[in-house]
């Protein structure tokens, strides 16, 4: 996300960040260690319990968060909402988030398209990330690719590198517009 940030900060594209932790911020922190984005552009949430609920089921501490968020900072066109793991039936309430991204990492191997869930099936985009790694975890971007075609049909992803400029633009491109659009 930092990387992702970044990018459309210099397309000229306001972003802010609310992250999802359990117990404590360490996600806002390690965002506002980055250096990404000003602070107050980044409110940490510590829901108190599992995150994946609080971006699906009861959303109002993300609500509220994302409210105060767009009150301090009224021109923002991007509010990332993070809540990490691998829970593949972890998914955004729609109440919440226009668009949802599902992320996921190559080093939770080539596996993870095959098993599907929402955030495989129904969110707006997928990037696999890390792709640099596949071969040093053993996992093969082919079978993601593969996987994500069956999974998906037409709906979008992306494999993704940091250290790769051109598909860390094709993600910027394709969120950007999405801020654009409203």
């Amino acid at each position: 996300m930092i990387e992702l940030v970044r990018r459309l900060a210099a397309d000229g594209i306001a972003c802010g960040v609310v992250t999802n932790d359990v117990y404590t911020t360490v996600d806002a922190d390690i965002v506002t260690r980055s250096g990404v984005l000003p602070t107050e552009r980044i409110v940490g949430v510590a829901t108190g319990g599992c995150p994946h609920a609080a971006i699906r089921d009861d959303v109002s501490v993300n609500d509220a968060a994302v409210t105060g968020l767009v009150a301090r900072e009224p021109g923002l066109d991007v509010v990332f909402i993070e809540s990490g793991g691998d829970n593949l039936t972890a998914t955004f309430s729609r109440e919440l988030v226009h668009r949802w991204i599902c992320v996921i990492d190559v080093g939770a191997g080539d596996k993870i398209p095959s098993k599907g869930g929402p955030g495989i099936t129904e969110s707006d985009l997928v990037v696999v990330n890390k792709s640099d790694i596949a071969d040093q975890v053993g996992a093969s971007v082919a079978i993601f690719r593969r996987d994500l075609d069956a999974a998906r049909g037409e709906l979008p992803y992306a494999v993704t590198s940091t250290r790769d400029d051109a598909s860390m633009a094709s993600v910027a491109g394709l969120v950007g517009a999405w801020a654009t659009v409203g």
